[in-house]
């Protein structure tokens, strides 16, 4: 796949960067050159490619379902800032 200067534009814009003029066409070969590579990775062969979580084959360990002491309400809100009653009080963040 082929990128020009209009389509890096769009792609700039959509990315929030500025991109000058002289750069498009740098841009669009690179660009260019990184979806031919993404299209070869498309014809490789995965049937019965098992999916990897990492390279080192390991079983993660699972810690038992218990209660903690997370139900200690005063210790629980000692780390809280300024808690208001038996909550944490947080910012605002909508207006």
């Amino acid at each position: 796949m082929s990128l020009d200067r209009s389509t890096v534009k769009s792609i700039a814009y959509l990315a929030r960067l500025r991109v000058d003029d002289a750069q498009c066409d740098a841009l669009a070969a690179e660009l260019s050159g990184i979806l031919h590579w993404v299209e070869q990775l498309a014809e490789v062969d995965t049937a019965g490619v098992e999916p990897m979580t990492s390279v080192a084959e390991m079983t993660l360990t699972q810690r038992p379902d218990a209660v903690s002491d997370g139900g200690d309400l005063r210790r629980v809100l000692s780390n809280a800032p300024a808690p208001i009653d038996d909550y944490y009080a947080v910012p605002k963040v909508v207006e």
